[in-house]
């Protein structure tokens, strides 16, 4: 696309870029292609993953009694697609401003919209510091002097979001007190590459007849919810046809995590899962309650490493287990 391509070139040119070894990145890691990097700064944690789940802020972080860590954007848009997250580390006697600006600019001029800006005590304080970022050295409790910016390139010119997150190390002593860290998330939207298929009636019950237990991956739901998604009603209906072939068939529906929160967190949401497919199987199915059991056990039976998006992928699931 035209616009993608001058986007990266302007991103490029209008950061004072100069001339510098990056000889102190991370291993493996590298600038995105779309956004560079400030001048002189050097990459300290790099993580891409070909598709995943994405929380970008929208507006202010507040306190929210219930929620994992107590705290809720007042708005915020969930994304799927490419991620890229990196963090930066930049040489001294810069501003959270002056870099902030510098990369304010860059993105305007490359066509991005600016979704919502903000700095300081206006955007949480503390609990934002907290809800934009996972505690990591020169990040963590630094919140006296942040600022943050999210921005999207129109969905004709490839549907991109930019998260910014910019702060002065305040709390750390030495080398890296008072430095600036800034991560750059950037989301690709797209659609996932499908690598499971829908499992039938049929093969559902030679797995179950065999081994006493499935696992299904075709039942998705939205972020962090318990919310059935649409394109679940095919595997579901699966489900439905396999009890009414075997109307003696009675079945644990436990829902499984990855490892991302706490493990009460994750149980809760696992159980509350699990009910929502027994909700659906009965009310729109005729299945019988009594022939259902919801259990949620979080991340504590893993099928494979959560270390990788791999492995996270196949632990988020639902199984059918025959008592």
């Amino acid at each position: 696309m035209k616009l993608v391509a001058q986007s990266i070139t302007i991103l490029f040119l209008v950061f004072l870029i100069s001339q510098v070894s990056f000889a102190e990145d991370v291993a493996g890691s590298s600038d995105h292609p779309m956004v560079s990097r400030y001048g002189g700064s050097s990459i300290k944690d790099y993580d891409y993953r070909e598709f995943d789940e994405y929380e970008i802020l929208l507006g202010k972080v507040v306190s929210a009694p219930g929620e994992p860590d107590n705290s809720k954007a007042e708005s915020s848009e969930n994304l799927e697609g490419k991620v890229t997250k990196i963090s930066y580390y930049l040489p001294e006697n810069r501003s959270t401003l002056e870099v902030f600006r510098n990369y304010e600019d860059a993105l305007k001029a490359a066509g991005f919209e600016i979704l919502f800006t903000c700095s300081n005590k206006e955007c949480g304080g503390r609990k934002f510091n907290h809800k934009v970022i996972e505690y990591k050295h020169g990040f963590g409790d630094n919140y006296y002097d942040q600022r943050f910016l999210a921005a999207k390139l129109p969905p004709d010119e490839g549907d991109v979001y930019v998260s910014l997150y910019i702060v002065k190390n305040t709390t750390g002593g030495g080398p890296d007190g008072n430095h600036i860290y800034t991560q750059v998330d950037v989301i690709e939207v797209a659609p996932m590459q499908e690598a499971m298929v829908t499992v039938d009636a049929d093969a559902m019950a030679e797995e179950i007849f065999e081994t006493g237990s499935i696992s299904i991956y075709g039942i998705l739901f939205d972020f962090d919810k318990a919310d059935i998604k649409p394109e679940s009603a095919a595997t579901i209906e699966e489900i439905a046809t396999l009890l009414n072939n075997n109307p003696d068939l009675k079945l644990f529906i436990v829902g499984h995590t990855d490892n991302k929160g706490s493990l009460d967190y994750n149980m809760n949401l696992s159980q509350k899962r699990a009910g929502a497919v027994v909700g659906v199987l009965v009310s729109e199915h005729g299945i019988e309650t009594s022939r259902l059991t919801p259990k949620g056990l979080g991340f504590l039976a893993p099928v494979d490493s959560n270390k990788s998006e791999e492995g996270r992928a196949k632990n988020r699931r639902v199984e059918l287990v025959e008592y």
